[in-house]
């Protein structure tokens, strides 16, 4: 069902509370380059010091100034699957067009746990479901023949998947049609050049028209124009991960002046070092004078 390109949207903080008015520039920033949708309260979004309630708030925000302009895909994950589906049943409400759901993290599930995870979640609200695996952040990872399973269950359409693996995304397609956007920046073009449909970008919060363009050129069959840009962005994407996201890409914001840059701990500034190395790489991409 979704495909193109979709901004894992940051969340602007100004003394300890979420900047509404911020948060409204950054997404009519995305809108104005060309983004696909926008996806806030996922990782990227700080969602795991967000109160649930100021998730919920978020969400039905962030829908309501977008307003069907492009696709809101809210953060909807938790590790408890009664949580998970109150955030579910809120997106909903809101007005999203989807809900990501993480795999639940900390608890370490089975993948029979996992599946009714996901299923009870499917089956709380009628509601694309767009599940999202990231064993770096969540500490394990879905194998192929669980998302074949959850991809049989009307309602999960997609999967955001994060693993950093080519051979697990060949995996996924080669047992079911479930469609597949990159969660790894650096790795959208090859997976789309084996099935993927798009890409849930962290570093589309600085240069969304370039990530809309690449993923529409490939779709469109101009792999060639795709690559060439792939090429160009991949420093940008893998500057984007020395230190924990959103570390990089907040901090990129605040050198470009879009954001002050603040976070929630335990998220904190970077490192000179790395500090030095980011501002080095938006300098040389041509994003700071």
């Amino acid at each position: 069902m979704f495909k193109g390109s979709f901004v894992a949207i940051v969340t602007p903080f100004r003394k300890g509370k979420i900047d509404y008015k911020k948060f409204r520039e950054l997404v009519e920033f995305q809108i104005e380059n060309g983004i696909d949708g926008i996806v806030p309260a996922g990782c990227t979004g700080e969602a795991a010091t967000l109160a649930h309630e100021e998730q919920k708030k978020l969400v039905k925000f962030t829908c309501e100034i977008v307003n069907k302009r492009v696709s809101v895909i809210g953060g909807a994950g938790s590790n408890s699957t009664t949580e998970a589906i109150s955030l579910t049943k809120h997106a909903k409400k809101a007005g999203c067009d989807g809900v990501l759901s993480i795999t639940p993290y900390y608890n370490k599930p089975t993948p029979e746990g996992q599946f009714r995870h996901y299923a009870a979640v499917a089956k709380s609200a009628d509601i694309p479901l767009m599940i999202y695996n990231v064993p770096s952040r969540t500490g394990i990872s879905m194998s192929p023949q669980t998302v074949a399973r959850l991809s049989k269950i009307d309602n999960i359409t997609s999967i955001k998947e994060a693993s950093g693996s080519l051979d697990q995304v060949s995996r996924i397609l080669s047992v079911c049609d479930i469609t597949v956007l990159s969660g790894d920046d650096a790795l959208t073009l090859p997976m789309m050049s084996i099935g993927a449909r798009g890409v849930v970008s962290v570093t589309a919060n600085i240069v969304p028209r370039e990530v809309h363009d690449m993923v529409s050129y490939f779709l469109d069959g101009d792999h060639e124009r795709a690559r060439k840009m792939h090429y160009r962005m991949l420093p940008l994407a893998e500057a984007m991960f020395i230190e924990t996201n959103p570390i990089p890409v907040k901090t990129s914001l605040r050198m470009m002046r879009r954001l002050n840059g603040e976070f929630r701990l335990p998220l904190c500034g970077m490192e000179r070092e790395n500090e030095a190395k980011l501002k080095k790489i938006l300098k040389k991409y041509g994003l700071l004078r």
